[in-house]
């Protein structure tokens, strides 16, 4: 039985890496995969799905108004699919999660989604709330904060490397722009919630 899946953590805990290493493994078993990705990603240069760690991708990418599962099912239709992968899953629309997950009950296409549980400010993404609420298997990837604690915040820091706490909700950028704290050391650093 597919199910819909959801893999979540902080930056900097290998999300990407960790899809791209489920993409490789399917591929040399020679099954085919729909590699997806947020569309709002569009620095120069950037690699479609990239990790931190020099692996990257191609893939197909999503906005608010993509049909993700009209798309899967007309790959599928083709070629059948072993899986479908999602990077930059907070991105999703609650829509687009209910698709994922008709997706993995309805055509049997397990669906493995990738992203960032919280804003640099603590409050859940929309599509990580979805999938926080209906995916059959939540799994937590782990970074670590500077003092070696779990980390499970993104602050989001300015051109000094000073904590910024107001802004809108997305705001993309690297370790350039974020850093993944432990909830104490974050607290800290934005002066209190």
């Amino acid at each position: 039985m597919a199910k819909l899946y959801f893999y979540y953590a902080s930056m900097n805990a290998g999300k990407s890496s960790n899809l791209l290493q489920a993409a490789f493994n399917y591929g040399e078993r020679g099954m085919d995969v729909s590699l997806w990705t947020a569309a709002i990603d569009d620095r120069p240069g950037f690699g479609a799905i990239s990790s931190r760690i020099g692996l990257s991708s191609d893939a197909h990418r999503f906005d608010a108004e993509t049909d993700i599962a009209a798309r899967v099912l007309a790959d599928h239709a083709g070629s059948p699919l072993a899986c479908v992968l999602i990077d930059e899953a907070q991105f999703l629309t609650r829509s687009q999660v209910w698709q994922l997950a008709k997706l993995a009950d309805d055509d049997g296409i397990p669906v493995l989604c990738y992203g960032l549980r919280t804003d640099f400010r603590g409050d859940l993404f929309e599509g990580s709330a979805a999938l926080l609420g209906i995916a059959d298997e939540l799994i937590e990837l782990k970074a670590v904060c500077d003092c070696g604690r779990k980390a499970t915040m993104n602050m989001r820091i300015d051109e000094t490397g000073k904590a910024v706490r107001e802004g809108a909700q997305t705001e993309i950028g690297g370790n350039d722009r974020y850093v993944a704290m432990c909830r104490r050391h974050f607290v800290e650093a934005v002066g209190g919630v």
